[in-house]
């Protein structure tokens, strides 16, 4: 039979992760992602000369910008020959959904300094947050949890900025690239970053209600389809929730009712 001393831990502790190996943990986590995004990058870049964007500003956009979604449709509206003032307010609206990442995440990160928030919500984008918020979700040590994040966004910075530079130099070598249909495996990606989420009936309305939405919606100018798809799909499902919330606090109310003597 096995003896234990008196002042002895029989079960091991768990060495707590430094922040290198929280760092190297979130940038592994991300590498799913990043493998999807890398051909997004690279149309970005094949398309940035083609839509009246110099190289210098392909450059400068993915440098300052970092946000996939915006910059094509950046593009686009470039290409058209609409206003600074049209872009930046589109862009704006589009990226709107970061709020909702941000708000998720702001108790996590409320604790940081705020050199440390600002890195983070520059670097916040819908892959590094999936990677991010299951790795709060899934662990209860978070005392390091800002040097994983940290490590997400500079994997998926570092990316982003070496498949633009691609990107320009293939574009000019290959200039049908963009009929390749490389920007599958974005799609792809953000259906794998989706699914895991979908949990309960809310997430469900949700992403049933854009998807209908979108496909309707198609033909809006300005891809404000895709814009009205995500604001319906956002109220629909918070609408469904507050529901189920209250069909629940009914029914609890209504059985402590029944269980009560008076």
């Amino acid at each position: 039979m096995a003896h234990v001393l008196p002042n002895s831990d029989p079960k091991p502790r768990a060495t707590p992760a430094s922040n290198s190996s929280e760092f190297l943990q979130g940038a592994k986590a991300t590498v799913p992602m990043i493998i999807g995004a890398i051909p997004f990058g690279i149309i970005f870049g094949t398309l940035a000369e083609s839509s009246g964007l110099s190289l210098l500003g392909a450059m400068a956009m993915s440098l300052f910008v970092f946000a996939g979604s915006s910059q094509f449709i950046a593009l686009g509206l470039l290409a058209t020959g609409v206003g600074p003032v049209i872009i930046i307010a589109t862009t704006l609206v589009v990226n709107l959904r970061h709020l909702l990442y941000a708000t998720a995440l702001v108790d996590k990160v409320s604790h940081l300094s705020h050199g440390w928030r600002a890195i983070l919500a520059f670097g916040l984008t819908d892959e590094s947050f999936a990677v991010v918020n299951n790795r709060y979700i899934e662990r209860t040590d978070t005392n390091r949890a800002h040097w994983f994040f940290l490590g997400s966004i500079v994997a998926m910075y570092s990316n982003w900025q070496l498949c633009t530079w691609l990107g320009i130099g293939l574009g000019e070598l290959f200039p049908d690239m963009t009929n390749w249909g490389l920007d599958f495996a974005m799609s792809v990606t953000f259906l794998g970053m989706i699914i895991p989420y979908l949990r309960n009936k809310p997430m469900w309305l949700a992403v049933i209600s854009a998807a209908v939405f979108a496909i309707v919606l198609r033909d809006l100018p300005h891809q404000l389809g895709l814009v009205v798809a995500a604001l319906s799909g956002i109220c629909i499902g918070y609408a469904s929730q507050q529901i189920e919330l209250r069909i629940n606090f009914s029914k609890a109310a209504n059985g402590q009712n029944k269980g009560s003597p008076l």
